[in-house]
């Protein structure tokens, strides 16, 4: 699993903007299969900068239905990466 894989795509809540701002954590989708070795990589590569911390959760998905047709959505893991003090927080848009 490649770098480019791991990272799925930011979360951009309300909740997660205030801790880009107040914590200098980043929110992120990623695969369900990486660790925290593998995120930490690619975050430090992708995003050129330094990381102090990762925290993970996983979530199983939910039950949805559509009339009489009924499924369950993808299960997803979020990642909270808390940057090093002195990091350029990285934009979203610039990417």
């Amino acid at each position: 699993m490649n770098q480019f894989d791991v990272i799925r795509r930011p979360i951009t809540t309300e909740k997660s903007v205030d801790k880009k701002e107040s914590d200098r954590t980043l929110c992120i989708e990623v695969h369900i299969d990486a660790n925290k070795t593998h995120i930490r990589q690619a975050v430090e590569k992708l995003f050129s900068v330094k990381v102090e911390d990762v925290r993970t959760a996983t979530f199983e998905g939910k039950l949805r239905r559509r009339g009489r047709f009924s499924g369950y959505r993808s299960d997803w893991k979020k990642a909270y990466v808390k940057l090093k003090a002195g990091e350029k927080m990285p934009e979203f848009a610039e990417i």
